[in-house]
This record gives C-alpha cells, sequence and structure tokens, in this order.
C-alpha cells in the first residue's frame, strides 16, 4: 500500500509528467480497446505477399520449375540470414543503413524481373529462374532481417497486434493481385519491395529514439536454443504436410487458415488488452495442428480443404509467437536482433526443408499410399510433441527461453573497469527485474510494468506501450508498490540498482 508519507510533490510532479507525455504523443487504442496499427508497420505484409507473388507460384505460373526455383530460394535466403548472424557485431543494424534499404530493394526488384523474363525468353526460363532464386534469397533475407530489427524494438503486446495484422493485409494484398493481368501483375509485384522499404524507414523513424537499433554490438547473450528449437520443431511438422496445406490455389501466406489465425489473434490482443494472455497462441496452435495432422485425417472428418486451413492455422499461430519471443528477448535484454532472429529465420528454414524432403523421400519409396501418410503423420506429431515439451518446460513470455548473459573474457579487474554497453545494462536491469518479479510474486503484466518503470518510462508511455487504458498503469504501479513494500520511485530504482542522476 501507498503509504501517506509519500510527498504532495512527488506526486504532483508524476502527475505533471504523466499529463505532459500524453499531450506530445497519440493515443494508441481506438475506441477505447482497438490498437491503433501505424500504416507502416504493416510493410512487413507487403513483403510476405511478395514472397508467395514471385516465388510459391500460386496463381502465377512461371515457366521454370518452381520447386527446385524455391529450394534455392530457401537456401540463398538461409546462408544470408547465418552468415549475417556470424557478422551481426560488425554490421550492429540494417535498418538504420539507406545504402543496406537501397541495395534491399534493388535486389528484390532485380529477383522479380528475372522471374517475369522467363515469359519472355523461355528458353532461358531455367536460367533466369535461377538467377531469380539466388538474388531474390539475399535480398529477402536482408529484409527479414530489417523488419526483424524493428519489431525487436517493441514491447510484446505491439510486436502481437502489429505483427498478425500484417499478416491479414499480406493476404489482403495477395487477394487483390490475383485480379491483375499479367502486365500490371509484372509492375505491381515490381513495386512490393519498394513499398515493403518505404515503409521500414517510416517505421524506424517512428521508433522512440532510445528504442531504436543501434550501430553497436550484440548483447553477451547465449543462443535462445529453446525458442530457436521449439520453432523448428513446427517449421519440420509444417515442411512435412507443406503441399496439402496450399489447396484450392492458396499459398503460405494467402491460406484462409493463415489469414483466420492472424484476424483472431488481433481480435485477442483488441477484446482482453492488458489482460491478453500469449500462452493462449500456443494452446491455440497445439490442438489445431494435431487436428490437421491426425484427426481429420485418420476419422475423414471433413475433407482435405479443413485440414489445410488447420495446418496453416496452426504453423502461423506458432510464427506469431515465435516472432514474440524472440522480440521480447530482443526488447528486454538489448540483444542483436539481426543475430536472434538470423540464428532463428536460419534453423527454421533448414528443417523446413528437411520436412520437405522427407515427405518427398517417403513418396518415392514403393509403399502404399496410406502408409506413407501414416509416416508422414506420425512425424508430424513426434514433432508436435516434442514442441510441446520444450514450451512447458518455460514458465511463459518472460522466460530466457535458454539464453543466458555470458561473461566476458578478461580479469575480474578489467571487468570491473570496463564501462558497460548499453545491451549489457538493459540485460542486467531485465534480468533482476526477474528476479524480483519472482520473489515478491508479481504478475505477467506487473513484471512488464515494472520492467519498463527501471527503464524510467512515465506512466504515460507504459499506458500506450502495453495498450491499457489512462489510470490502468497507475492501479498497476500502485499493486507493484504495495507487493514491494515501497512508497517512491527512489526505492524503486535502488532496489534494481538503477542509476539515477543527482537531480532526481
Amino acid at each position: 500500500m501507498l503509504h501517506s508519507n509519500s510527498t504532495s510533490a512527488e506526486r504532483q510532479g508524476a502527475t505533471a509528467e504523466c499529463h505532459a507525455d500524453e499531450s506530445s504523443e497519440t493515443a494508441s487504442l481506438l475506441f477505447g480497446f482497438i490498437p491503433i496499427v501505424p500504416l507502416a508497420f504493416l510493410g512487413l505484409g507487403v513483403y510476405r505477399a511478395w514472397i508467395e507473388v514471385a516465388f510459391v507460384g500460386t496463381f502465377v505460373p512461371f515457366p521454370f520449375g518452381t520447386a527446385s526455383v524455391r529450394d534455392f530460394f530457401d537456401s540463398t535466403m538461409v546462408v544470408t540470414s547465418v552468415l549475417c548472424a556470424l557478422f551481426a557485431q560488425r554490421i550492429g543494424t540494417l535498418v538504420g543503413r539507406r545504402s543496406v534499404l537501397v541495395a534491399t530493394a534493388a535486389l528484390l526488384v532485380a529477383s522479380t524481373a528475372c522471374a517475369f523474363a522467363a515469359f519472355w525468353w523461355p528458353q532461358s526460363a531455367a536460367s533466369l529462374g535461377m538467377a531469380a532464386s539466388v538474388v531474390g534469397g539475399i535480398g529477402i533475407a536482408f529484409m527479414i532481417l530489417i523488419w526483424s530489427e524493428i519489431y525487436g524494438s517493441l514491447n510484446p503486446l505491439r510486436v502481437a497486434a502489429y505483427y498478425s495484422f500484417s499478416i491479414v493485409a499480406g493476404a489482403l494484398i495477395i487477394y487483390m493481385y490475383e485480379g491483375f493481368k499479367f502486365d500490371w501483375l509484372f509492375v505491381m509485384t515490381s513495386l512490393l519491395p519498394i513499398v515493403a522499404i518505404l515503409c521500414a524507414r517510416k517505421a524506424f523513424s517512428l521508433l522512440p529514439s532510445d528504442s531504436r537499433p543501434q550501430r553497436k554490438p550484440a548483447a553477451n547473450l547465449s543462443v535462445p536454443w529453446k525458442a530457436v528449437l521449439l520453432m523448428a520443431t513446427y517449421a519440420f511438422a509444417y515442411g512435412l504436410l507443406e503441399n496439402k496445406s496450399y489447396g484450392g490455389g492458396f499459398g503460405p501466406h494467402s491460406s484462409p487458415g493463415t489469414l483466420l489465425a492472424g484476424a483472431l489473434i488481433f481480435l485477442g490482443v483488441c477484446v482482453r488488452g492488458k489482460h491478453f494472455d500469449f500462452g493462449l497462441i500456443y494452446r491455440g496452435a497445439l490442438p489445431i495442428t494435431v487436428a490437421a495432422f491426425l484427426l481429420l485425417p485418420t476419422f475423414h472428418i471433413f475433407n482435405e480443404a479443413m485440414s489445410a486451413l488447420c495446418i496453416s492455422a496452426g504453423y502461423t499461430m506458432q510464427s506469431i509467437l515465435i516472432m514474440i519471443i524472440i522480440a521480447s528477448i530482443c526488447y528486454r535484454y538489448g540483444a542483436s536482433a539481426i543475430w536472434l532472429f538470423g540464428i532463428e529465420r536460419g534453423v527454421r528454414q533448414i528443417f523446413m526443408l528437411l520436412g520437405r524432403d522427407t515427405t518427398q523421400s517417403l513418396n518415392s519409396l514403393a509403399l502404399p499410399a496410406e502408409s506413407a501418410d501414416f509416416f508422414i503423420s506420425a512425424l508430424a506429431i513426434i514433432s508436435v510433441v516434442a514442441a510441446t515439451m520444450i514450451f512447458m518446460s518455460e514458465k511463459g513470455l518472460s522466460s530466457n527461453w535458454g539464453a543466458m548473459l555470458k561473461s566476458p573474457e578478461g580479469t575480474l579487474e578489467q571487468d570491473e573497469l570496463r564501462e558497460k554497453t548499453p545491451a549489457e545494462r538493459k540485460h542486467e536491469l531485465a534480468t533482476r527485474v526477474a528476479s524480483v518479479a519472482q520473489q515478491y510474486g508479481l504478475s505477467t503484466r506487473e513484471e512488464e510494468v515494472l520492467l519498463l518503470l527501471g527503464q524510467k518510462k512515465t506512466v504515460g508511455i507504459i499506458e500506450r506501450e502495453l495498450f491499457i487504458a489512462n489510470g490502468t498503469a497507475k492501479a498497476h504501479v500502485r499493486h507493484i508498490y504495495q507487493k514491494l513494500d515501497i512508497h517512491s520511485r527512489q526505492e524503486l530504482f535502488d532496489m534494481l540498482g538503477v542509476e539515477t542522476d543527482t537531480a532526481e
């Protein structure tokens, strides 16, 4: 409980600070409960649309073998992502470099031109397809990492809202593109990478200055292997039955299941707001995926269209959850999004390729169709069970997921004298907040608020970042003070070891 010895000046100062902050920025909620998603952040959905139009080929009959071209595209993306992860400390940031943004857009436009040129020069279709896959694989790896940096600068609730809504936007773009004539389809597809990069540049400018990716080394973290392995197992399961999820001419980013999953999660953020439970995403993905792999095929419930919907919906939910987990680690600990997402994306794509190759190998054997389907479904279920065990071993979104702060090399004296980087200080604060939250029994939402308080965020900023109504953040602060038995911000800073200026 807040004691009466809290000074009136302190309360008035906090109130004035809150009002000043609220008048300087627009509200984050529409009609009091719908998160406002800035259009710039939907650029992620734009590049997802480009991938499907240019490479999955669900409605564009490219004259080259799309299967082999897509394998080269995926493999090039994996190599580029992993190389960027290995050199993340030297790279520092991609989204903050204008030359990288221009090069990324140019690579993807060139890839689009090569792919569509195969229609005009069919005798060179194979060569043009391979050129498109290599150039496009490099460009899309950069594009994914650029957007990963942006989303790694947002708090988990914003990531859930923006990412899920971007998935919906990407699917709608693909539906619209299906109505274009061929010549216009080429022109409009070439514009998608440019729009995505312009959106990335704008989204970067909308980020708070202290949250933007900087040209600085990555935090000294170990890999959050549990989160990476969790997505890898789902990617393998999805790769096993990927072709079955493309029924009716739909691709991975336009499937009704993908659209439905994105819409449901965004709706969940709208309805539940500050009470949104991220674990619901996984608890929704698990039964949907099991139904797609086992129940529907075994008992012949509905048809393949329903199974395809479940497969794509379950995988999309899992992808959103992993985006939230990895972005949360970047946000809390100041880790490099290029490093974390480069590893995660590379491993994910490798396991998806393994799943596809496993299905092709089983189908090539002289086995009855029912036996091959049984083995494929069994492997998928084993993967999902393994993912479940990984997920259940963690307590929630605020867990480290296997990531640990590694001690820098050197003697104790050198470590004491070395000035810590902002990323290391952010990591240490998040670690102390997690420890305090566990010790004093804080809820997940209270732990989020405590972390923002430790970062010296005002009440107004906390309300906007967490999509909560006016007054709710103050209630959370009051409950935190009660549980910690403290009466002022200074006591909170002392407990968390946060340095303050003498003026404060």
